[in-house]
């Protein structure tokens, strides 16, 4: 896999570039994280100050190939333009003649937006002849490709996956932190090497369970996940989430960290409510903390507990290296964001590597006013994260690899 500088004299090269700036937005459009948008700036102003014309594609939301002007790339033009300190050139189009006439209007050290590239049919389509055709286009804006997208690295698609096949190309300095990092997290991690997992679904993260328990010292699982392995255990947990398909799954797990000599924290006492309204981010009723032996019957569980921050906290901060993907509660509901609250601050006590994995947890460090330096690494690809912490090859990295 090639750097940006192996590529050689960029001066005057047209360098096409895939980014992630899938960012939330608000009714009014306006953006109410940029953390994705600021993780590509190292790759962008190295491209600048090379003399490089920047051609950037990249999506936002699911448009499902049509043009649709609430998924538009616009406001991420305009915020990208005041980060760089420079006019980003927008086109209104993805390669039609409004793309075709910003590329060609670049002079040296200029930057280029072309609009969503999922508002192509071709894009995400199943056919690779499809998007092969569209990924010729893209090829047509530039002389090299820098994958800089870690966050759709996961993806067989037009412009992760074929286009990079079609020019010469190289890691942008983004995707190569990426890659080391969770290499290091599966490779060679200084110990103790503690996981922490949460979220709302079992299914979601059981590949990951099953390869890191191979590596990992010790599991941390909260959030919606933990209560199928509290039932596994026997529990009563209420109305609270439950998998019913993979409890005999995490019981396996629970019997094959014991084996194994590895631990699997699980919650000891919850944070529980009679329900919630996730929309207008209320509680229904009054949030009491039990322990997880006592969830009464018409309860449901949606924090982890203060005994259990305690105890998660322990675990993490007594580490050497800790990846976290998962919040421990409905983060986003005040009363429900104490437990992910303490999984961040003792994240960024950690004496050695503390690694955020990208979505949900990202958004919650950011939303509870952590600064993304008090982490060792903040990953800006969730699902792409995981994936290859489950051992999975991701077609975005092998084609850079040589190996598509």
């Amino acid at each position: 896999m090639k750097s940006v500088a192996e590529l050689g004299d960029l001066s005057g090269k047209r360098v096409l570039i895939r980014c992630d700036f899938n960012v939330p937005l608000d009714a009014d459009k306006n953006i109410t994280d940029d953390g994705r948008i600021k993780a590509a700036l190292p790759t962008l102003k190295a491209l600048r100050e090379a003399g490089a014309r920047t051609v950037i594609m990249a999506h936002l939301g699911r448009p499902k190939g049509e043009a649709n002007p609430k998924y538009s790339l616009a406001p991420v033009a305009a915020r990208l333009g005041e980060l760089l300190g420079t006019e980003v050139k927008a086109a209104t189009d993805v390669v039609g003649e409004s793309a075709k006439a910003t590329v060609d209007s670049l002079a040296d050290g200029e930057v280029a937006l072309l609009e969503n590239v999922r508002y192509e049919p071709g894009e995400e389509s199943k056919d690779e002849a499809e998007r092969k055709a569209l990924a010729e286009k893209y090829a047509a804006f530039g002389d090299l490709f820098v994958s800089d997208g870690f966050g759709v690295v996961h993806r067989k698609q037009a412009s992760v996956y074929d286009v990079a096949s079609l020019l010469p190309n190289a890691a942008g300095e983004l995707v190569s932190k990426e890659v080391k990092v969770l290499k290091q997290l599966t490779e060679d991690p200084e110990r103790p090497y503690v996981v922490v997992l949460g979220g709302a679904k079992v299914a979601d993260k059981l590949k990951v369970i099953d390869n890191l328990l191979k590596v990992a010292d010790t599991l941390v699982i909260g959030g919606g996940m933990a209560y199928t392995f509290l039932n596994a255990q026997g529990k009563d947990v209420g109305t609270s989430l439950l998998d019913k398909d993979n409890l005999d799954t995490c019981r396996e797990y629970l019997a094959q960290a014991e084996a194994a000599g590895k631990t699997i924290l699980l919650p000891v006492d919850v944070r529980i409510a009679e329900g919630m309204d996730f929309d207008a981010r209320t509680v229904n009723g009054d949030v009491d903390v039990v322990s997880v032996d006592d969830i009464p019957s018409d309860q449901m569980g949606l924090d982890i507990g203060p005994e259990t921050e305690k105890l998660f906290a322990d675990a993490i901060k007594g580490a050497k290296t800790v990846f976290w993907n998962g919040p421990m509660g409905v983060f986003e509901i005040d009363e429900l964001a104490k437990g992910t609250a303490a999984v961040a601050k003792a994240l960024t006590e950690v004496d050695g590597l503390s690694v955020v994995g990208g979505g949900d947890s990202a958004a919650a460090v950011r939303s509870l006013g952590h600064a993304d330096d008090e982490f060792g690494h903040i990953s800006t690809g969730g699902g792409a994260s995981l994936e290859f912490l489950e051992g999975k090859e991701l077609p975005g990295i092998s084609v850079l690899e040589g190996k598509n």
